[in-house]
């Protein structure tokens, strides 16, 4: 039998943390947690602090953990779809297990979040660095691994989507680059923290981005999955 749809999973592997996260920040500001603000813009509170208190804790995991398994689940058929495109090279064996090791320390930070304690503390912060980190280095071989496939004529797309998907990374090296090593000399700790957590909304952006990109090129590519019954 086959799956037509199976586009359907990075779209909303991307979309549900995106919303947890939007959401979370609405709830606890309508609730008066933090005051209104613009996070891109300000760095006034991070994902972690938007989905950590009161009512908005509950919906935050309620998608985070969801869309944590879906990330997953895509980035072990994403393997399986470039090969079918016919990609070469050591990096397809790492993309399913750097796929799961993110899923799962993202289902740790989602089910963690709003608890207390050193325990708590050491759990979101290496979820969160080892989710983000697995994340990018899947994103990069995938858009690497895309880029080998135009040069070689393999795969066509429209207004050279694997340059876009490059450069989209590369911003967001940057933009990490600049928080570690510039804003503390220049900006110091309160700037620091604020520039940080205004990265961690654009990184989050950038990811669902991403992902809305891996749907459009599975439905473009015709990707499926057959299931023996």
């Amino acid at each position: 039998m086959g799956t037509r749809r199976l586009w359907l999973l990075p779209l909303i592997a991307g979309l549900l943390p995106a919303i947890a996260a939007v959401s979370a920040f609405q709830i606890s500001v309508a609730h008066e947690i933090f005051p209104a603000c613009n996070p891109f813009v300000d760095g006034c509170v991070s994902i972690s602090k938007a989905g950590r208190y009161g009512p908005a804790n509950p919906v935050f995991r309620g998608l985070m953990v969801p869309g944590a398994i879906l990330q997953g689940l895509t980035w072990l058929l994403c393997a399986a779809w470039l090969l079918r495109l016919g990609a070469v090279g050591r990096s397809l064996k790492w993309l399913p297990w750097l796929g799961l090791a993110a899923g799962l320390f993202l289902v740790v930070y989602g089910t963690v979040i709003g608890s207390e304690g050193k325990v708590y503390q050491l759990l979101r912060r290496h979820g969160v660095m080892i989710y983000f980190g697995c994340t990018y280095l899947n994103m990069l071989m995938t858009a690497n691994l895309l880029h080998g496939l135009v040069k070689q004529g393999r795969l066509i797309l429209p207004f050279r989507m694997d340059y876009l998907l490059i450069a989209l990374l590369a911003v967001n090296l940057l933009m990490g680059l600049a928080h570690v090593f510039a804003a503390p000399v220049f900006l110091g700790p309160e700037g620091r923290d604020r520039v940080e957590d205004a990265v961690e909304w654009y990184a989050g952006a950038t990811f669902t981005f991403y992902f809305v990109a891996l749907a459009w090129l599975w439905k473009r590519t015709r990707f499926r999955a057959s299931f023996d019954l």
